[in-house]
């Protein structure tokens, strides 16, 4: 009986020690679930400031680029705004 015992016993707590590991691993999980989700919104904003320098150097070339289409065929002095 006392053998019986120890085994119930023994099986009991090894059931709550994998319990208690699998606690531990959702734990971590959800700790690297969570810097995750910091880095991703750190990612999005970065995102968001390059998105805007693209826009706004696509506008830049824009505009020198028609700068250029109408100062083709002026001659050099003109197109510097010499007369």
């Amino acid at each position: 009986m006392k053998k019986d015992y120890q085994t119930v016993l023994l099986e009991e707590i090894r059931d709550q020690n994998k319990a208690i590991l699998e606690g531990q691993k959702d734990q971590a999980s959800r700790a690297d679930i969570h810097r995750i989700e910091q880095r991703l919104g750190v990612l999005e904003s970065d995102v968001k400031v390059i998105k805007a320098a693209v826009k706004e150097t696509n506008r830049e070339v824009a505009n020198l680029s028609r700068d250029v289409e109408n100062h083709k065929g002026l001659p050099v002095h003109a197109a510097h705004g010499h007369a």
